[in-house]
């Protein structure tokens, strides 16, 4: 199942403490204050990918932290800085702290900063001068604060698919995209989002599990609603070999109205899938009763071809509106 709400805590690094230390040998006895500054802490970095499983990593992963600094040394050495954590969120994650900030991860390969390193102690190298030529003076390493974070995913697509199990999403993605959906003839076959991206360069997202009741938290469909939101366009799905293809159109509409007017104002394209399963007539005659756009099935490539078109067209008008 797609985790998509974590709440984890992070911790940048300590910074190393600076020294105390006088350099002595033979030759020169009395070498004078030598003590290096303590290294930074390591930070606690956030980088965007395309893969929208990435927080499954939080199932068992709660506390993640960076290295600390390594303390200063003699003969002036500065502690080696700790080492950066880098966590891999998926493009849409949404970070929110419990001082109220939160950022968006927009594009795959942003990278962010969740949590500095302390900076490093100073020395007592740092503290000599013509009148102290001995100083005992050094700071201590900053130490950093634990940080609690709530991530959040929402899916960004340009086009979401949506409708009643078996309405033949899965395969139409297959199709429009070089994604590898998995396929069955049973309910809640997809248990996750799917993602594909078109030769267009559009995503597409395969939105798993509305039932009926989705939106009052019956089946899968309400931990999936929310990603549809993020959509500029809707393609619903309406499959052609169930008993009343216009009451399964009606139901998923029902649904999205009652989640948010923004989704039950969202773009559609209206389309009746596994058209192959009957005669032209029955399939002309159901297209007009639920105003489908067209009739698609996946062995027929010119029906595939006309429905990616429709998509880029709608979707070009969008952006030009």
């Amino acid at each position: 199942m797609l985790i998509d709400d974590v709440q984890i805590t992070i911790k940048a690094g300590n910074g190393g403490d600076g020294l105390v230390h006088f350099y002595r040998d033979r030759w020169r006895p009395k070498g004078g204050p030598d003590g290096g500054n303590g290294g930074k802490g390591g930070d606690v970095y956030a980088i965007a990918v395309s893969d929208v499983t990435k927080l499954n990593q939080f199932r068992h992963l709660k506390n993640v932290e960076a290295e600390n600094g390594i303390n200063g040394g003699p003969n002036q050495r500065t502690g080696r800085g700790g080492k950066d954590t880098i966590i891999e969120l998926p493009v849409g994650s949404i970070i929110n702290y419990d001082n109220g900030t939160s950022f968006e991860l927009t594009h795959s390969g942003q990278k962010e900063v969740l949590a500095r390193g302390g900076k490093g102690g100073l020395g007592n190298h740092h503290f000599r001068s013509a009148t102290n030529q001995t100083p005992q003076e050094f700071t201590a390493g900053k130490i950093t604060e634990t940080k609690n974070i709530h991530i959040q995913l929402k899916l960004i697509a340009d086009v979401g698919l949506i409708g009643l199990p078996n309405a033949g999403k899965s395969s139409l993605l297959n199709e429009l995209t070089p994604a590898s959906a998995k396929v069955a003839n049973y309910a809640f076959t997809t248990l996750e989002p799917n993602l594909g991206v078109t030769k267009g360069n559009y995503v597409i997202a395969d939105v798993p599990g509305l039932i009926e009741g989705s939106s009052d938290g019956k089946g899968l469909g309400s931990k999936f609603l929310k990603h549809i939101e993020r959509t500029s366009l809707l393609v619903h799905c309406v499959a052609s070999d169930t008993a009343d293809p216009e009451k399964d159109y009606h139901a998923i509409r029902k649904e999205l109205s009652n989640y948010s007017q923004k989704l039950n104002e969202k773009p559609e394209i209206i389309v009746l899938t596994k058209s192959d399963l009957l005669e032209p007539k029955q399939i002309k005659l159901l297209t007009k009763k639920i105003k489908a756009d067209l009739a698609v099935s996946i062995i027929d490539e010119k029906s595939i071809k006309s429905l990616n078109d429709l998509i880029s067209r709608k979707l070009k008008l969008l952006v030009k509106g």
